[in-house]
C-alpha cells in the first residue's frame, strides 16, 4: 500500500466527491450508491469529519463539471478547516489532465480509498509517478470512447449519411433507424445555390459575395457577424452541396438532396483556381525542429536552413531584432534532445514492478467491464425473445403489419447499440491496461527511437513527451509532459542519492515503495540507474 504520512492538524475533516460517467449508470444505481457508502465507512474508520458530500452525473470529457467545480470552489474557500479529500479510485476524480493540475494546486490530501492510496505534498516520487500514469490511463479511456464516436461516424459515412453537424444550407434532423441525417434548410439553401450561380458566371468576387451573404443573413448562425470571406471560400470548395461528400480522405456518395449539379460545382472549382493562381510550389526541406524550440535569449523561434549545400543549421529568426545565439548544427540538437530523453529511462525491472503494480490496481476496472457486459448481454437476449414471441403473434395474427414492423425496428435498433456498447466495453477493458504499459515501454525505449526514426517521427515522439524547449548558449532545456515529468524526477532524485551514497542501490527506494517479506526478492536487487 502505498501512503503518506498526513499533517495531523488537517486530519478532522474532509470532503467526498462521487461520479459517474453516464446517466445510465446512475438509473442503474450501479456507482453512486456505492461509492458513497465507501466513502462514508473509510472516514468513520480514520475519524475524519465529513463537511460536504459531492457528486456528478455527466460525461467528463471536459474538465468544469457542476459538481467538480462546486468542490474546488468550497476547498478554495475552506483552505485553512479542510485540506482532504476522499474519492473512490483515481478515475473516479478525474478524466482530464486540467482536472489533475486544479487539483494539484490546491496542495491537498487525497484519500483514494479502493486503491489503498494517499497522495499528498509529502508523497514519494514512486507515488506521484504511479499516480500520474493512472491519470494518463483515465484520459486514455475518453480518448478511447472518442475513438469509437468516430468509427461510428465513419459507419455513417460509409452508409452515405452525412456524419457531422449540418454544413451551412442543410440542417440536421431524425432519419430511418433512429439516425440523425441533413435535409436542405428551406431558407438558406436557396441562398447557397445563388452563392454558386453567382461565381461560376464570373460577376462576382469572393469578398463581394461575403457582402450578399451579410445582407441576406446567410451566415445569421454566427449572431449579427458579416459572414468572412474565407466561409465563402470553403462553401464553394465543399463537396457536400453536389450529394457526394469527403470525410478523413475519402469520397461517399450522399444519400442527402444535393443543392448544385456536379458541372455547376465543377464550373465554381475551375473559378476559383483561376483567380486564387493555383500553382504547385517545390516541396520544401522537413526540418525535424523547426518551430519546436524557441531562443533563450529573445524567445523567438529556432528554425532550419541548409548551408553550403549539404549541413542543416538551426538559427534564431530574430524578429525581435539582432540575437546574439549561434547557428547550431542538427546534429548539436539531436545530441541534446537524446541526452533529455535519457533522464526518463527506466530499469527494466522497475517496468516489471510498476506493470505489475498496474494490473493489480486494474482488477476493479475489469469487474466493472465484465458485469457491464454481462448486463447487456442479458438485455440483448430479452430484447430477442421479445422479437421472437412477436413473430409468432404476428403469424398468428394478434398483431397487425404496421405494428409488428414499428416494434421490431425499434428493438432490432436498441440490439444494435447495446452490441456497441458491448464492444466499447470490450475494448476498454483490453486497452486501458495494455496502454499504460506500453506508455512505459515508450519512456524506457525513447532514446533509441528517436535516433533511429525519421524527421517526421522524431518531431512526433518529442511533441509527445516534450514541451517549452529553449536552446541557449549549447544548452537545450525542456518541460516533459506527464507523466514523464515525475518520472524525470523519480530519475533524478534516485541519482542524487547514488552520489551522495555511493552505489546504484541507494537510490533504489525513490522507485519502490515500503515492501514487506511477502513481496518478490527479485524486486530487492539494486538497480542501475541511466
Amino acid at each position: 500500500m502505498m501512503t503518506s504520512s498526513p499533517d495531523p492538524k488537517h486530519r478532522s475533516t474532509a470532503v467526498t466527491y462521487s461520479r459517474v460517467s453516464s446517466t445510465e449508470q446512475e438509473r442503474e444505481g450501479y456507482s453512486i450508491p456505492a461509492q458513497q457508502k465507501l466513502l462514508t465507512n473509510y472516514a468513520a474508520e480514520r475519524s475524519f469529519t465529513v463537511m460536504r458530500d459531492f457528486v456528478d452525473v455527466e460525461t467528463a470529457k471536459r474538465a468544469g463539471r457542476s459538481g467538480f467545480g462546486e468542490m474546488i470552489t468550497f476547498l478554495k474557500r475552506n483552505s485553512v478547516k479542510c485540506r482532504i479529500l476522499l474519492v473512490e479510485k483515481t478515475d473516479r476524480l478525474y478524466r482530464n489532465l486540467k482536472d489533475y493540475v486544479t487539483l494539484d494546486e490546491l496542495d491537498l490530501e487525497v484519500h483514494f480509498a479502493k486503491e489503498g492510496v494517499v497522495l499528498s505534498r509529502e508523497s514519494r516520487s514512486s507515488e506521484k509517478f504511479m499516480h500520474g500514469i493512472k491519470v494518463l490511463m483515465a484520459k486514455n479511456y475518453i480518448d478511447n470512447l472518442s475513438e469509437e464516436t468516430r468509427k461510428g461516424m465513419l459507419e455513417k459515412a460509409e452508409q452515405g449519411i452525412w456524419p457531422s453537424y449540418a454544413p451551412l444550407g442543410y440542417k440536421n434532423v431524425e432519419g430511418e433507424h433512429g439516425k440523425r441525417v441533413i435535409v436542405p434548410d428551406p431558407e438558406l439553401a436557396p441562398l447557397v445555390t445563388r452563392l454558386y450561380e453567382l461565381y461560376a458566371n464570373g460577376s462576382r468576387s469572393l469578398k463581394e459575395l461575403a457582402a450578399i451573404a451579410s445582407v441576406e443573413r446567410l451566415g445569421r448562425h454566427n449572431g449579427n457577424q458579416p459572414m468572412a470571406t474565407a466561409t465563402v471560400h470553403k462553401i464553394l470548395r465543399s463537396l457536400v452541396y453536389t450529394g457526394d461528400f469527403e470525410w478523413n480522405g475519402r469520397v461517399y456518395r450522399g444519400i442527402h438532396k444535393p443543392l448544385v449539379t456536379k458541372e455547376l460545382w465543377e464550373r465554381v472549382q475551375a473559378a476559383l483556381d483561376r483567380r486564387c493562381g493555383a500553382r504547385s510550389k517545390k516541396a520544401s526541406r522537413n526540418f525535424p525542429f523547426s518551430g519546436l524550440i524557441t531562443c533563450g535569449h529573445c524567445g523567438c523561434a529556432l528554425v532550419g536552413e541548409i548551408k553550403k549545400e549539404a549541413y542543416v543549421y538551426y538559427h534564431c529568426t530574430a524578429y525581435k531584432g539582432k540575437c546574439p545565439e549561434p547557428y547550431t548544427r542538427q546534429e548539436v540538437l539531436e545530441a541534446e534532445f537524446s541526452r533529455l530523453l535519457r533522464s526518463i529511462v527506466i530499469d527494466t525491472e522497475v517496468i516489471g514492478w510498476v506493470s505489475e503494480a498496474l494490473r493489480l490496481s486494474h482488477t476493479d476496472e475489469k469487474r466493472y467491464h465484465d458485469q457491464a457486459v454481462t448486463r447487456l448481454r442479458t438485455e440483448y437476449t430479452r430484447l430477442q425473445n421479445r422479437l421472437d414471441a412477436m413473430y409468432e403473434d404476428r403469424l398468428d395474427g394478434r398483431i397487425d403489419v404496421g405494428f409488428f414492423d414499428r416494434k421490431s425496428q425499434e428493438w432490432r435498433s436498441e440490439q444494435s447499440r447495446i452490441l456497441r456498447s458491448i464492444e466499447e466495453h470490450q475494448t476498454a477493458n483490453q486497452s486501458y491496461m495494455e496502454e499504460g504499459i506500453q506508455l512505459l515501454e515508450l519512456a524506457r525505449r525513447a532514446p533509441e527511437l528517436f535516433e533511429k526514426q525519421p524527421a517526421a517521427e522524431k518531431r512526433r515522439l518529442l511533441n509527445f513527451v516534450l514541451s517549452n524547449c529553449s536552446w541557449k548558449d549549447g544548452k537545450l532545456t525542456g518541460t516533459f509532459r506527464q507523466p514523464f515529468d515525475m518520472l524525470a524526477l523519480a530519475n533524478g532524485t534516485a541519482a542524487a542519492k547514488v552520489m551522495e551514497v555511493g552505489h546504484a542501490g541507494a537510490g533504489f527506494d525513490e522507485w519502490l515503495p515500503g515492501m514487506d517479506s511477502n513481496h518478490d526478492s527479485r524486486l530487492q536487487r539494486p538497480l542501475s540507474y541511466h
